[in-house]
């Protein structure tokens, strides 16, 4: 249970999802953990529920909005003093719009642009100096299953994971002389409070919820966050120490369908 010892981890859209799953498997993996969230109470929440069930895990967190760069810079400088540097970069917060791209406004494009592209950017630009420092840092990008494959209704929000992919491969080859490996993970759909909020918004029950996407995987179910926190986690130990500039699909079989 130490694949993460003696590493310090920042962790962005920590508050739930695959996130909080992720902040949970790295303290039980002897990480020290920073989780960001733009969300001040889902954060508490997790911060709390990880408190209780890992008491000797050393952990911070910080309220922050990714598209907006003076409090990235303070939430990086908070993370690394909190914890005395950083190893470890999981940029997994992110920005939904349901717009079809036939009626989206620019309004619309620069805000899902500025939280999916230019925030997970300026993350890695701030956290790149201490990552280097590491000696051994790991970015991880979240992106997603539909950066590859097509759907109607999330055009804005695929388009901005698609270029997360292409961000991820060109920061591998801008960092490797520095001993930083840049990789992305690509979720297929995943069970998380985001979409049982959605569902109940529209009068469905989880349970309900849960039989509507049999058809997107080979495996025939929706995913559990923590079944995504484990790719992140290999990613971001030593064990994948020769693994850069990858983009893992963690779809469940939905790309090969």
């Amino acid at each position: 249970m130490d694949r993460l010892k003696n590493k310090s981890a920042l962790i962005t859209g920590a508050g739930a999802g695959i996130g909080a799953a992720t902040a949970r498997l790295f303290c039980a993996q002897g990480a020290q953990v920073c989780l960001l969230d733009a969300n001040g109470q889902a954060l508490r929440d997790t911060l709390v529920a990880l408190q209780r069930d890992f008491p000797l895990a050393k952990l911070h967190s910080v309220v922050a909005d990714i598209a907006q760069e003076a409090q990235v810079q303070a939430a990086v400088a908070s993370a690394v003093h909190a914890l005395g540097g950083l190893d470890v970069l999981v940029n997994n917060a992110a920005m939904r719009n349901h717009s079809a791209l036939a009626d989206a406004t620019p309004a619309e494009w620069q805000a899902m642009v500025g939280v999916n592209l230019v925030g997970t950017a300026t993350l890695c630009r701030l956290a790149l100096p201490h990552l280097r420092a590491s000696g051994r840092g790991s970015i991880v990008n979240v992106s997603s299953a539909h950066a590859l494959i097509g759907r109607k209704g999330m055009g804005l929000y695929d388009t901005t994971k698609a270029g997360m992919l292409a961000m991820t491969r060109t920061l591998a080859f801008e960092e490797v002389q520095h001993g930083v490996r840049v990789n992305a993970v690509c979720p297929g759909s995943t069970f998380t409070d985001f979409h049982v909020g959605r569902a109940l918004a529209a009068g469905k029950s989880p349970a309900q919820l849960k039989t509507e996407r049999a058809g997107n995987s080979l495996i025939g179910r929706w995913a559990d966050p923590q079944e995504m926190a484990w790719p992140i986690l290999w990613l971001a130990s030593d064990e994948a120490s020769f693994i850069t500039g990858a983009t893992l699909m963690a779809d469940g079989g939905l790309s090969i369908m």
